[in-house]
């Protein structure tokens, strides 16, 4: 066996994570090429606006605007941080079934596409890692593939989402409205000026499908996750969840039970002395269950350029160690196809925020609601009367009641006309 002299990158995408990397490359490039055993060389950048080039010092050579040209370039790792389905996805397959090896920090095409590229990779010999698309700098998709590979993983559970998890953390300790809680985490940086992606849920929808199809070695894509998002939160939820000894959080939540997969992403309250509970600001975290290991949690900086591009250059590491010693890598296998559970069949415990008319009677109509489709009431608390308009505020906790039937009784109570609105409704995760 020839050992190369040296290992060829072309890096797709000088943006904030793209200029993270490349500064790595340059910065650390004496001791990467000990690590690895030769130098590390960036043969190409792909990026369409030269301005770029003013936060990191690039030779400018080395720039192309032309796809094409940066995905012809000799080299054995291609380094994709575009982000998006396309052309993202396209470009990745490209360098793939050219025999490179590809690493991305990119979750929409890894969920959408993750069992097709982790099969092209196999038939080439090479290999896509993708540490980097969930949680930024913390290690969870290596643990899940290889140090937690002698377990039976029963569930998960996760805040994989920095932006929403700030947000919910400022309407929890200073009791912000949700609006300007966005707005400050916007000034701040955390979250975009389009940020449907994050508060609607769909960035970790992504994640949770990327490590479900991980954790239970299956096929799950973003269509098969229940998906909410926090926009329907107000600062009176986190009040009232406190007093009863919870916190509110976005939770991406997977569970596996005789075969069956629940996948869920949804605002939930979790118990005050949970783990998870304490993960506030912009931090993630992921909790594993496994039959050996028991739970064992993940946290850290979940996003940002330096998290993600050491997340990146980790599996750059890994990629160049293998073509080094030229070995082949273990294609990943997909060992079952489980069915999705239907969201409407989830067994849980519910709060439920309602505003109502201050008169006799109304919890009776309430009850009989509840008790027509076999839901048990934990308890009901007044919170709020408000005397010129005769309404209060009512807090219901049920026992343990299927999805299907909470979400009747809901309909139910909202056609009663002592019944002003249902403010809220959220799950909880004991």
């Amino acid at each position: 066996m020839s050992v190369p002299s040296q290992v060829k990158v072309v890096l797709l995408g000088l943006g904030v994570v793209g200029s993270g990397v490349a500064r790595a490359l340059m910065a650390k490039a004496e001791s990467y090429s000990q690590r690895v055993g030769v130098p590390l060389v960036l043969r190409r950048v792909l990026e369409r606006d030269p301005s770029r080039l003013r936060f990191v010092p690039l030779d400018p050579s080395l720039l192309t605007a032309d796809p094409e040209e940066a995905l012809e370039e000799d080299c054995d790792i291609v380094i994709e941080v575009l982000g998006g389905e396309h052309p993202a996805y396209d470009f990745i397959k490209q360098s793939l079934l050219r025999g490179r090896y590809v690493v991305t920090a990119n979750k929409e095409v890894m969920a959408k596409h993750g069992p097709e590229l982790l099969t092209l990779a196999g038939k080439a010999g090479t290999d896509i890692l993708y540490e980097a698309s969930v949680g930024g700098g913390i290690p969870i998709i290596s643990p899940l593939k290889r140090d937690l590979a002698a377990n039976e993983i029963s569930g998960l559970r996760a805040i994989i989402n920095g932006t929403t998890n700030y947000i919910l953390t400022c309407m929890s300790r200073e009791g912000m409205e949700f609006d300007a809680a966005l707005r400050q985490a916007q000034e701040l940086g955390y979250a975009e000026r389009q940020p449907a992606n994050d508060i609607e849920g769909h960035d970790a929808v992504y994640k949770l499908a990327i490590l479900s199809s991980l954790a239970f070695r299956t096929r799950v894509g973003p269509d098969d996750v229940y998906r909410e998002g926090i926009t329907r939160l107000s600062p009176r939820d986190f009040r009232y969840a406190r007093e009863l000894g919870y916190v509110i959080k976005l939770l991406a939540v997977a569970r596996r039970d005789e075969g069956v997969l629940q996948v869920r992403v949804h605002p939930a309250l979790l118990p005050e002395a949970e783990l998870l509970a304490k993960v506030d600001g912009v931090l993630n975290a992921v909790q594993v269950e496994g039959d050996l290991v028991g739970r064992v949690l993940f946290q850290g900086a979940g996003a940002g350029a330096s998290p993600t591009s050491s997340a990146i250059m980790a599996d750059v590491l890994d990629a160049a160690r293998s073509i080094v010693q030229d070995s082949r890598p273990a294609p990943w296998r997909y060992t079952e196809d489980m069915a999705v559970q239907p969201m409407s069949e989830l067994v849980s415990r519910y709060y439920i925020r309602m505003e109502v008319a201050d008169r006799p009677g109304v919890l009776a109509g309430i009850a009989r609601c509840f008790g027509d489709n076999a839901v048990s009431i934990a308890s009901v608390i007044q919170k709020e009367t408000d005397e010129a308009a005769q309404t209060a505020e009512l807090v219901v906790m049920t026992h343990g009641a299927r999805e299907a039937a909470v979400q009747t009784s809901i309909a139910q109570i909202q056609g009663l006309e002592q019944v002003r609105q249902v403010g809220n409704l959220l799950r909880v995760e004991d």
